[in-house]
């Protein structure tokens, strides 16, 4: 099962991330407690790490929030090397898309290949444009 986050306007979809499986959030979130929390789990990125990857919503106070989780995590992660994928599809779509990561922030995109902070980033930014959350799906 993929986890699908996503911003709906009235009944219109705004934006839309599918991230890949729950496992590859979880994947994402360890390696950004590793790093950007040295192993502190919720100290510095409470919004991303403290939320539940089920059903639920990020409200667009707490995407504003999450926005600027987003650029420490973006900093962070530059400065660490690249780790292997967690799963095929991953390897899957760098092999087609030509994704070879120079960094750790690298090693993370969505199903269609694009950089899973940027698109996270994408995805905030909408939620607070329009004053509605972000969804768990």
């Amino acid at each position: 099962m993929g986890l699908y986050l996503c911003v709906f306007r009235d009944d219109e979809e705004v934006a839309a991330v599918e991230v890949g499986g729950y496992d590859d959030f979880a994947f994402f979130r360890e390696g950004v407690t590793a790093t950007v929390e040295q192993g502190r789990r919720g100290s510095v990125c409470p919004v991303l790490i403290n939320h539940s990857d089920c059903d639920g919503s990020w409200s667009p106070a707490e995407a504003g929030a999450l926005m600027l989780e987003l650029t420490i995590i973006e900093r962070t992660m530059r400065e660490y090397p690249p780790v292997g994928y967690n799963s095929s599809w991953k390897e899957e779509v760098a092999r087609e898309r030509g994704i070879a990561p120079r960094n750790l922030l690298e090693c993370f995109f969505d199903v269609d290949g694009e950089p899973l902070v940027a698109q996270l980033e994408m995805l905030a930014s909408a939620s607070i444009d329009n004053d509605v959350p972000i969804l768990f799906q």
